[in-house]
């Protein structure tokens, strides 16, 4: 009969669990808190269930009550259990799989980049069969102002930083199509926003065509960017939009994966 009692606690326990993390998740889905009277119909539950559950995860500090408004909210203590998960991510890892069927998707050459002092590192590649492709050492830097992945970085940044930044660079040209001054990079910034995607065209090496979306972190804010790159001859002007459907939903796939959100569009 113990032994009875024990198993029928121990599915109590679990399906207690169960509900209470499910209630977690659900006001994880309503940032501006819930009612009780909302609560328990979307879980499913009765009120009684329902509050005592909820006064269980607010003595571990997992939700919290306002008194004011009656609402319930996620508490500190999930808050601090995600950033452990966030802690342990691997970003370069996590977007190695997905650069891989870009490249297959595409047939060009995948980078991922990251800016950080005003400096914009490659710190990722998965490169194309075709003999006549981009190569670029991990670890190697490219120019802001010349680039995809860069560009897209910098457009999606919130403005005090891009500003801090397009103070730092130096608007040296690399070609005859390379931005010269600010306003020139100012106003690729405008249309970057507008379509999702920003382009190296032949800016920064002739006859090279680059595509490159951001990947965004889980306050909305760009981190990396990745990009596609090749040839002229096969990355064609008439096939920029078709290729950036495929980097920009990649893009969005990386950012998902890694526990970002992309900023709403104005």
């Amino acid at each position: 009969m113990a032994q009875v009692a024990n198993k029928e606690q121990s599915k109590g326990s679990v399906q207690s669990l169960n509900r209470a993390l499910a209630l977690l998740q659900l006001l994880a889905e309503h940032p501006d808190g819930l009612t009780l009277a909302e609560i328990a119909p979307l879980a499913e539950l009765a009120p009684s269930t329902t509050h005592r559950l909820l006064s269980s995860l607010q003595a571990l500090d997992f939700v919290s009550f306002e008194t004011d408004t009656n609402r319930w909210f996620v508490g500190l203590a999930a808050f601090r259990a995600g950033a452990g998960y966030l802690r342990r991510r691997d970003h370069i890892a996590t977007a190695r799989q997905t650069m891989r069927e870009l490249v297959a998707q595409t047939g060009e050459t995948s980078n991922l980049a990251v800016v950080k002092n005003a400096t914009l590192t490659f710190v990722a590649q998965i490169e194309c069969n075709e003999a006549m492709r981009m190569a670029v050492p991990l670890g190697a830097r490219g120019p802001l102002h010349a680039s995809a992945v860069g560009k897209a970085i910098l457009a999606f940044s919130p403005s005090p930083q891009r500003d801090n930044t397009i103070g730092q660079i130096e608007f040296f040209s690399l070609t005859e199509k390379t931005h010269g001054t600010v306003e020139q990079l100012r106003a690729d910034f405008q249309l970057i926003r507008a379509r999702g995607y920003a382009i190296d065209d032949e800016e920064q090496s002739i006859g090279l065509r680059c595509i490159g979306a951001p990947i965004f972190d889980e306050f909305g804010e760009p981190i990396f960017a990745v990009s596609i790159s090749g040839p002229t001859v096969r990355v064609k002007a008439e096939k920029v939009e078709e290729l950036a459907d495929y980097v920009m939903a990649a893009a969005r796939h990386i950012t998902d994966q890694i526990g970002g959100i992309a900023p709403r569009a104005n």
